[in-house]
């Protein structure tokens, strides 16, 4: 599935996030840790798999007593997708906008400058390389 037509819902990053951690595991393997992590009972969590599998999110392999689910989709491209989607709704699609924000109100540590500026200075190597 393209990156560009990823967009879970916060129930789908749920179980998304499941699978991501661990991959594959069987629908009661899923409704355990749904239960444990959001409280959902067993139904909501077929439901969900289900609708996500439609989807393509989601696809199983048969594993004899149970499907066994697997995700469709890499977090990394989910994350990048949902990332876009974040500075195109909230700050026009512009991340110096988005950084403007930060640094406006305060919200960034050192740490997270030193960060930023490591960062920086890997796109500028990746600019100059490319």
């Amino acid at each position: 599935m393209p990156d560009n037509n990823i967009n879970l819902t916060d129930g789908e990053w749920n179980i998304m996030e499941c699978l991501w951690e661990e991959a594959p595991r069987t629908v009661t393997q899923l409704a355990k840790y749904l239960k444990e992590s959001v409280g959902w009972a067993k139904s909501t969590s077929i439901t969900m798999v289900t609708r996500m599998e439609a989807k393509g999110l989601v696809y199983f392999k048969d594993g004899g007593k149970a499907k066994l689910y697997y995700p469709a989709v890499r977090r990394e491209d989910a994350v990048r997708q949902e990332t876009r989607n974040f500075l195109s709704k909230v700050y026009r699609g512009s991340v110096s906008l988005m950084m403007s924000a930060m640094v406006e109100s305060q919200e960034l540590s050192q740490e997270e400058i030193d960060e930023l500026y490591a960062i920086l200075e890997k796109a500028e190597e990746v600019k100059k390389d490319g």
